[in-house]
């Protein structure tokens, strides 16, 4: 009787398998399938309509040959720019970046899951690979060269390869695969990879069981080569160290009291960055997956302990914590930065539903299983509500761009040339120049310094709302330009007189 409570029903005797049978023998042809059509998803829905953001554009520019390399911020690190390497040496296509960066996650997906396969049963990785793929955040930043997938991709993996290497010493490719994807994480946002790192060491050391030294002494050599590159980088370009950090931290509006949690729940309408997120909340439909998360995750997790396989969700959920928790302490939000958080916790929330529809009375699972296709039906078709939202937004905002672009050749900005102002890093990586700022986070040149440039090359300042040129761009040209998508009022450019402008 004590047997029949503790697994009734198929992923309680799933979960209670031995490691390598069971869950792992089919693995590979539905993860194949979840990872398919994540990828067939971001080439239908987001690939024929996005244009490149802002963040991109500074990334894209550091190894493209469009234009010269954008201004390279001190919290930014480079991991993704590696990743987009390859295509940018053979094309400026965005489309072409974008059907390899989707072919690349759909791959990243299938990978952060299959580790699991030893560990968790398939329909357990089949359903959270649906939930995490089928958010629209997952689907649109699929083919998007930002850095935050990637984190999701390798800490989902790294927690697999550490809960496989800390419960069977003989699993050698687990305890090999840990650091790399430990160093994928750093590679692209070194501070998420603290968060990772912190969770699994201090579980390596409170598990008698998991006290190996050969787990902390791999986490810390990840880590270490994958934050390598930032911190000689620190050295050579901004002072050491301590330096970056203190600037990274600035620019980043630092930790404080803050609580952002309302700012990602007005996120979740749509808005790729909310700075500041002092917006309305029309659509509390969008969140209410979020607000689900928690109560779902509880829900696996007491499944879990129920079944006597504790350490396989509450490992994950608690990892997944630590990767949300330092973002809802600075004063702005951005969906990406919660999706590592969303990868893990995502085992928990499909733990809990399995074990709803398969658990208790067998005349009550029909019943509940019905009521849960409905809410997920429901639940994804918001999701892509959302996400067409999102793409037409970029689509327009890339139009948009493109006019003022054209504006521009049309009164003589051509290479080599320099951009300054609003949406500077965009327009100019379009039109083939420099961007630079004079003051702010980005502040790259002096006035001084940009006047000189001015007297060899082209350089536009692109104001909006009316604003009067800059002090040291007063009695230069100025034209109007078309409008451009989340500006206050109209645009003008402010067109240097010499460097072989063209009067119109």
């Amino acid at each position: 009787m004590r047997s029949a409570r503790l697994a009734p029903g198929p992923v309680g005797r799933e979960l209670r398998a031995p490691a390598g049978r069971g869950p792992g023998a089919p693995a590979l042809p539905w993860l194949a399938a979840v990872a398919a059509g994540y990828t067939l998803a971001q080439l239908v829905l987001v690939v024929p309509g996005a244009g490149l953001g802002w963040d991109e554009t500074v990334y894209l520019s550091q190894v493209g040959s469009r234009a010269p390399a954008a201004f390279f911020s001190a919290p930014r690190a480079r991991g993704i720019t590696f990743l987009i390497a390859p295509v940018a040496a053979v094309t400026t296509s965005t489309t072409a970046l974008r059907i390899w960066l989707s072919l690349l996650s759909g791959g990243g997906l299938f990978l952060s899951l299959w580790v699991w396969r030893r560990l968790l049963p398939v329909r357990v990785l089949v359903a959270a690979g649906v939930l995490f793929g089928g958010l629209w955040v997952t689907v649109f930043y699929g083919p998007q060269a930002m850095p935050n997938l990637w984190v999701a991709f390798g800490a989902l993996c790294a927690t697999g390869c550490f809960l496989r290497a800390a419960r069977d010493r003989t699993d050698r490719h687990a305890l090999a695969a840990l650091p790399c994807a430990v160093a994928v994480t750093a590679l692209m946002r070194p501070g998420d990879a603290l968060a990772l790192v912190v969770p699994l060491a201090l579980a390596a050391l409170c598990v008698r069981r998991w006290r190996r030294p050969a787990l902390l002494l791999v986490l810390a050599a990840g880590a270490a080569l994958g934050a390598a590159e930032w911190v000689i980088e620190a050295y050579v370009r901004y002072g050491g160290l301590a330096a970056r950090l203190d600037r990274a931290s600035e620019i980043q509006g630092g930790m404080g009291a803050h609580l952002a949690l309302d700012d990602h729940v007005r996120a979740l309408e749509g808005r790729t960055l909310c700075r500041p997120c002092d917006v309305p909340w029309r659509h509390p439909v969008t969140a209410v997956w979020w607000f689900a998360i928690p109560l779902l995750t509880a829900g696996g997790v007491l499944w879990a302990v129920r079944h006597r396989r504790v350490a396989v969700t509450v490992l994950p959920a608690l990892v997944g914590l630590s990767l949300a928790v330092p973002y809802q302490f600075v004063d702005y939000a951005a969906p990406r930065f919660l999706l590592p958080a969303y990868a893990l916790l995502a085992l928990p929330v499909a733990v809990c539903l399995l074990g709803a529809v398969t658990t208790g009375r067998r005349a009550r699972r029909p019943y509940v299983a019905g009521v849960l296709a409905l809410a997920l039906l429901g639940h994804f078709a918001v999701q892509y509500m959302v996400l067409d939202r999102v793409v037409a937004r970029s689509g327009a905002t890339h139009a948009a761009l493109d006019r003022v672009v054209a504006e521009l050749r049309r009164q003589g900005v051509r290479p080599p040339c320099v951009v300054v102002g609003t949406e500077a890093v965009r327009l100019a990586y379009r039109a083939g120049c420099a961007s630079r700022q004079t003051s702010g986070h980005d502040g790259s040149i002096t006035p001084p310094e940009l006047l000189e440039t001015a007297r060899r090359q082209p350089v536009a300042v692109v104001t909006d709302g009316g604003r009067a040129a800059p002090s040291y761009a007063r009695g230069w040209r100025a034209e109007p330009l078309p409008r451009l998508p989340g500006t206050s009022g109209d645009c003008r450019v402010f067109l240097s007189p010499a460097g072989g402008l063209a009067a119109r």
